[in-house]
């Protein structure tokens, strides 16, 4: 009999391991969908720095969350034995690759706000900073009831913060961070003559749509396997993800007036905006949150561009930031079971949780870029920025034509 309880002890671990590295791979591949996106969106002379910049913030995040961002959020370090390190089938380990999948987003989702201008080094220098110590710092509070906030929270209104796969620990997060580092750097040259906005239209829109598309189908491994288990996985969190990147995709159509940038941006602010509430809110409730997110994106990113000269380069700060805090809001809406959901929610404590995901994302992104940029600066000279980072950096063009 014992025999047969560790087999299946070791099935079932087993079976675990390989279910959320599968998830890992899924998110590993979105990055790819941050590096078509960036790419397709900035002008031709910045091509092969996006490139760049995703895989280069993917390494420095690695080695970051590796050796000290996990240990912050989680009070675990990797500097034991393997022996140790595989007793359980190496699910700690695969856990570890699927949340750095999470924290290593965080700078491919400020790249996209800060193309076209900023310095190669001193952003890998401010990525170690942030996944090291910003990002875990919330992770930790959130997901690991790190300083009894979580705690708090549930004695004071019935219910903690909910955030099953990061609407703002990890969305709302990224798009703070970068809107303070855009706001450090300014607007690139020329993109605003006597107030008024120049268009500098997207190089090139089928690899902007690639992007978009990687994005999408590695969100169900974002939103899903944030299980973590196959005993936790739930069929409810594929559904309410495909409804809201359903609700946003019409929404960014109609109120975008067919623009393809408009259209292929809005699944995403549907999926940033479900994935808090994703357990818990009923299919129609998810539509009605991708919907929102949607129209949100648009609306904003306009406002943003022209009325207040807020140069994002992808729109991250509204895609990510903005679209995240309505998801972590929306959850304490739809997730109520009056409106369809499964309950276990607490409004409030979703306001509070989502502004504090601001409040720690622009403190530290201020402090952050604030000392790189008095320290090493941030921004490409003028000359640089007119031949492009691809020459000026990488010192190669995407296309021998160049």
């Amino acid at each position: 009999m014992e025999n047969l309880q560790s087999a299946v002890d070791n099935l079932v671990h087993g079976a675990n391991t390989l279910f959320i590295l599968l998830g890992a791979v899924m998110v590993l591949a979105m990055h790819a969908g941050f590096a078509f996106l960036e790419v397709g969106t900035v002008r031709h002379k910045n091509q092969v720095n996006a490139l760049s910049k995703i895989l280069s913030d993917f390494a420095v995040s690695t080695l970051a969350y590796f050796f000290v961002g996990y240990w912050v959020s989680y009070g675990v370090s990797f500097l034991q034995p393997a022996a140790v390190l595989s007793s359980d089938h190496g699910y700690s380990l695969v856990k570890f690759f699927f949340l750095l999948t999470f924290a290593a987003a965080i700078p491919a989702i400020i790249s996209g706000g800060i193309a076209e201008r900023a310095r190669f080094a001193p952003q890998l220098c401010a990525t170690v900073l942030i996944v090291a110590f910003v990002y875990p710092f919330f992770e930790g509070v959130v997901w690991n009831g790190n300083f009894g906030v979580q705690l708090w929270l549930q004695t004071q209104f019935g219910a903690s913060f909910h955030d099953f796969a990061g609407s703002v620990v990890v969305h709302a997060m990224g798009g703070w961070l970068a809107l303070a580092a855009v706001l450090l750097l300014g607007p690139r040259n020329g993109r605003y003559r006597d107030g008024k906005l120049v268009a500098f239209a997207p190089s090139n829109i089928p690899f902007l749509a690639l992007g978009s598309w990687i994005l999408i189908v590695g969100w169900f491994g974002f939103n899903v396997m944030s299980a973590q288990t196959l005993q936790a996985v739930s069929g409810l969190v594929a559904i309410n993800s495909l409804m809201a990147m359903v609700g946003g995709t019409v929404a960014a159509l109609l109120i975008g007036r067919n623009d393809p940038g408009f259209l292929h941006n809005g699944p995403l602010a549907g999926l940033v905006a479900v994935c808090a509430g994703s357990d818990l809110m009923h299919p129609v409730g998810a539509l009605v949150t991708g919907g929102i997110a949607g129209a949100l994106f648009v609306t904003c990113f306009t406002a943003a561009q022209n009325t207040w000269k807020i140069d994002d380069v992808l729109g991250v700060w509204p895609l990510h930031g903005l679209c995240g805090v309505w998801g972590g809001i929306a959850c304490g809406i739809f997730g109520q079971t009056a409106l369809g959901g499964l309950g276990g929610v607490s409004l409030i404590s979703q306001l509070i949780g989502s502004l504090a995901g601001v409040l720690v994302a622009l403190l530290g992104g201020f402090a952050v870029y604030g000392l790189i940029k008095l320290l090493l600066g941030l921004r490409l000279s003028q000359e640089q920025e007119y031949y492009g980072a691809d020459l000026s950096i990488h010192k190669i063009g995407a296309t021998s034509q160049d």
